[in-house]
């Protein structure tokens, strides 16, 4: 099987690397157009600000690419905010992949922004994506913005408010949660994604 990871930039990208072949895969890190399009499945990570990874897409003509690919596409923390229309973050207009607005998580009491650590997920509907992966389970979050629960949400998670922390439409999905540092619950969506491709 043949993984794109995208390198837009992103501080994790070689966290996400080692948790792939923790599985088994080499995944091959690309700024290539055309091996990003013959992939069996792409991965956009990112540990940034929304602005710089879109920039970054945009500067290695990555941007059309993503829109138009019909390969699974499994964006990661920022790389999940940025399939979105919009992010508050530096007011930033995004892939555009899945509908929404990604939003600043509110500042209240006893509430701390970034939200940083583990986290309990709500089930919002079954997919292959999140197959193994129960009511409660624990996942590792570090992020200031947040997507909103739509019908695209498969899972989410409460901080402050709740939002969407799995996300699937079509061959496009996205986790605002760090797989690579979420343990076995990371692993498993991991490897979801790699066998099932989002069937």
């Amino acid at each position: 099987m043949q993984v794109a990871l995208i390198d837009a930039g992103g501080a994790n990208i070689g966290s996400v690397r080692y948790a792939l072949q923790r599985l088994g895969v080499e995944a091959e890190l690309t700024t290539d157009a055309e091996c990003i399009r013959a992939a069996d499945r792409v991965i956009l990570p990112g540990v940034s600000t929304a602005a710089m990874v879109m920039d970054g897409l945009r500067q290695r003509g990555l941007v059309e690419v993503l829109r138009t690919l019909r390969t699974p596409l499994l964006g990661v923390c920022v790389g999940m905010q940025l399939l979105f229309e919009h992010s508050e973050e530096d007011q930033t207009d995004c892939l555009g992949l899945l509908p929404g607005i990604v939003r600043k998580l509110p500042l209240a009491a006893g509430i701390r922004v970034p939200h940083m650590g583990w986290n309990g997920l709500a089930r919002r509907r079954d997919a292959s994506l999140i197959v193994g992966i129960g009511e409660g389970a624990h996942a590792y979050f570090v992020h200031s913005y947040a997507a909103p629960v739509s019908d695209d949400c498969l899972m989410s998670c409460e901080h402050g408010l709740a939002f969407a922390a799995v996300v699937q439409r079509g061959n496009v999905a996205g986790a605002q949660f760090h797989p690579e540092r979420s343990a076995d619950i990371g692993a498993r969506l991991l490897n979801n994604f790699l066998e099932t491709g989002l069937a």
